[in-house]
């Protein structure tokens, strides 16, 4: 896990890509706040049996609204992201949070055991490791039983599995795409190893789909405890996915399989990758997918714009948190208008100058009245937030240059009251495992450490 930033990095400075920070540019979410319609009704709520009326699904989200804290969050940020995005805000979905990689892969395993049809993997890393290892035993057995499993997976992040590790998959006929190879005669077109596939999609049947920051590794075996850091064995890794049941599944199945067309993957047998879906709970879903392009980062938006209009409180987790200008100033103007703001980081990472370099914005937010804190006793991965116990977010997206500027990322967003109330009770457990970073205490660090978050910070557009 620890090798995939520094091998993009050595990857790009030996190969012509055309990235830079002159050239990629990040949208101006004030401009599509201010243009987004306002006043007119919101787009159709999709459901099990289709569009609903304009009139029901106003009257879906004015009950949601009124059972919580007055906020913008609901209406206006609806308005943004539909100006932005085809994707449509779904209603009937089950949303289980899986708050560590032990229940992400029980959940896993369990769905792909059940498969009867397909399984759809989209992942940035597989590992040849234990966990690995058991998911392509997994798949291989299930593809035997005469399911179609198809794998896609990134060539960077799973630059270190050996040929046989893939190959052996394929003998066994699962269709595998490396998502962008780094062997320059493999490409299909374009040779772009500056755009990753950071996605980590499981879809099952075309009924069950589990996303969220977990790739396939055994640094997610083992469950974060009150262990001390400086022990000699590994930090657990802390991450978090969700398992989505119900209408949401089809919006994920069309960004897996865009993908699949755009890698040109071998041509899919005749499943039946959209079948007709229930609702399976009360949960509104809207699924948001990033691609490179300046107009194409979505889950930019999202977050940008979710944050702007935040009225009561803001609890983030970033793995990688190396925000540009519009997130920082969002954050801190938050924070002004007395909404609480609390962001919980990696106290411990797999890449120190990546942690530098988050560190180089503590004093502008802790200044302004964002509260920071550093997880204990783990290796925080995860990449969610819940904003005024209404709205909640888990997915790829890092607060970061490479996650926001040149990844494929996916995020689910999720409106629900009591899918919030989980959330905050898993914030709550890693806020007590945390740290907080004190302004009266920060500004006094030696030099050393200013010097370092300074050099670390002239990288982040590589980080």
């Amino acid at each position: 896990m620890t090798f995939a930033k520094p091998l993009v990095l050595f990857l790009l400075s030996v190969s012509i890509l055309g990235f830079s920070c002159g050239c990629a540019t990040l949208p101006d979410v004030a401009e599509k706040i201010d243009t987004a319609p306002t006043a007119q009704e919101p787009r159709q709520i999709v459901s099990a049996k289709g569009l609903l009326s304009p009139k029901l699904s106003k009257a879906i989200v004015d009950r949601l609204q009124r059972s919580v804290a007055p906020t913008d969050i609901l209406e206006r940020h609806t308005a943004v992201v539909e100006s932005v995005t085809e994707s449509p805000l779904t209603k009937g979905n089950k949303v289980t949070l899986l708050a560590d990689g032990q229940a992400a892969y029980a959940a896993m395993f369990k769905a792909m055991q059940s498969a009867r049809d397909h399984i759809n993997l989209e992942t940035f890393i597989i590992d040849d490791d234990d966990v690995g290892r058991e998911f392509s035993d997994l798949m291989l057995k299930k593809q035997e039983e005469g399911v179609q499993v198809n794998l896609i997976y990134d060539s960077v992040g799973s630059f270190t599995n050996p040929a046989s590790f893939f190959q052996r998959l394929r003998d066994g006929g699962v269709q595998v795409v490396e998502f962008n190879p780094v062997n320059p005669f493999k490409a299909q077109g374009e040779w772009l190893l500056a755009h990753p596939d950071h996605r980590k999609i499981l879809i099952v049947d075309g009924k069950i789909a589990i996303t969220g920051g977990i790739n396939i590794s055994s640094v997610y075996s083992s469950r974060p405890s009150g262990r001390d850091e400086d022990e000699a064995t590994p930090l657990p890794w802390r991450d978090t996915d969700v398992q989505i049941e119900g209408p949401a599944v089809a919006e994920f199945q069309k960004l897996f399989l865009d993908t699949w067309s755009k890698q040109d993957g071998p041509e899919r047998s005749g499943r039946n990758y959209y079948p007709k879906l229930k609702e399976e709970g009360n949960a509104l879903v809207r699924v948001v997918g990033s691609t490179p392009g300046s107009d194409n980062r979505i889950t930019f938006i999202v977050y940008v714009a979710a944050i702007t209009f935040a009225e009561n409180s803001i609890h983030l987790t970033n793995a990688y948190f190396i925000p540009d200008d519009q997130i920082l100033k969002a954050f801190k103007d938050a924070a002004g208008r007395g909404v609480d703001v609390k962001i919980i980081l990696p106290g411990a990472t797999d890449s120190t100058l990546a942690l530098y370099a988050a560190q180089y914005n503590y004093s502008e937010l802790l200044k302004s009245g964002v509260k920071i804190y550093e997880r204990r006793n783990a290796l925080l991965h995860a990449k969610t937030a819940v904003i005024d116990g209404v709205w909640s977010t888990v997915g790829s997206t890092n607060l970061d240059y490479w996650s926001l500027l040149s990844d494929d990322e996916v995020n689910a967003v999720i409106l629900s009251r009591e899918f919030a109330a989980e959330m905050e009770k898993s914030f709550a457990k890693d806020l007590v495992e945390s740290h907080e970073i004190k302004w009266e205490q920060w500004k006094e660090r030696p030099l050393i450490s200013k010097m370092r978050e300074w050099f670390a910070h002239l990288f982040v557009y590589w980080l």
